[in-house]
């Protein structure tokens, strides 16, 4: 039997991430999960990949406002309402896609431009934004300004799998799923086709390949080796590290922590 014990969404892109006790799901992913994102000067995407410190930040949603908080108290905390007010839409760059965004304020942008250390803009998707999955993957499916799919799912077996090769053991925060479950044997998400979460349907479409974020403490921003050094004597296909599925999903609905996975 396989059980959801977590639902994470990351509401800024490769900023910290929020766990929760239930959430939507939309077609595009959880709902507010990367529908914010930081562009530098060109309007292209920025990411803990060379920019570590993006970790320190910590969004918090609360009614109508997205608040960001630095982990080490060295900046006062940013609150801007969810929609920005004043409509200006800019088109961003997210891998190889060009999309229409929302801008929010200087005010809004000098405080990340400070906080990070880059001159960077704060913009967000609209639901008229009409961002596709890769059609090799799925056909006609939307995602946010997640990398390339709405959703992304694995189980503590695979972690705990892991850290038993380890060292230091790490925190599944270091791999920013959407979905943890228990149950089962390591890597069993590595076989799934589909399966439902209470009345949602999802079907995975490959696996996720790892990059440099899984190597950013999310509390300090140090880098280190792990857990790619060891994650690639084990988890290499391809020459690329795997590590968790992503999914799309058909249909949208509320999903609990507790929840039963069913094939």
């Amino acid at each position: 039997m396989y059980t959801l014990t977590e639902i994470n969404i990351y509401p800024v892109k490769s900023l910290g991430g929020i766990s929760l006790q239930s959430s939507a799901v939309e077609k595009r992913g959880l709902k507010y999960d990367r529908r914010w994102m930081l562009v530098d000067e060109n309007n292209q995407f920025i990411t803990q990949r060379k920019y570590p410190q993006m970790s320190l930040l910590q969004p918090e949603i609360k009614e109508i406002l997205l608040i960001i908080n630095h982990k080490q108290n060295k900046f006062a905390p940013l609150a801007v309402p969810l929609s920005p007010y004043n409509e200006e839409e800019t088109n961003v760059q997210v891998w190889e896609d060009n999309v229409p965004a929302i801008k929010y304020s200087n005010d809004v942008n000098e405080w990340f431009s400070e906080a990070i250390g880059l001159k960077c803009k704060l913009v967000y998707m609209p639901d008229t934004t009409r961002r596709k999955v890769n059609p090799q993957y799925a056909d006609n499916q939307l995602v946010s300004f997640a990398d390339s799919c709405p959703f992304l799912i694995t189980g503590d077996g695979s972690l705990a799998d892991l850290n038993s090769r380890l060292k230091n053991q790490l925190p599944m925060n270091r791999f920013r799923p959407n979905f943890v479950f228990n149950g089962g044997k390591p890597f069993d998400e590595d076989n799934w086709k589909r399966f439902r979460i209470s009345d949602v349907e999802f079907r995975t479409v490959k696996p996720c390949a790892r990059c440099v974020v899984t190597t950013v403490n999310q509390e300090t921003s140090k880098k280190s080796d792990e857990p790619l050094y060891t994650l690639s004597t084990f988890r290499k296909v391809n020459g690329k590290v795997m590590f968790g599925m992503n999914l799309v999903c058909e249909g949208s609905g509320n999903l609990n922590i507790g929840d039963q996975i069913n094939f």
